[in-house]
């Protein structure tokens, strides 16, 4: 069976995970939006969220 160094085997994996990595998110700086977003809700799911909620009295 063929050896590999496991120095060897450390930097190919170290190496794939950095070419790897910048591909997982934004680009540029991060920041927090000004308003949070929207979901979208359809059918019945919209329609409870329009519907107002009562309180329990006391609370």
């Amino acid at each position: 069976m063929l050896r590999v160094s496991p120095i060897l085997v450390r930097t190919l994996a170290l190496a794939a995970s950095a070419a790897i990595l910048p591909g997982c998110g934004q680009r540029g700086p991060l920041y927090l939006p000004a308003t949070p977003a929207q979901t979208l809700a359809s059918g019945s799911d919209a329609d409870a969220a329009k519907a107002p909620t009562s309180a329990a009295p006391g609370r």
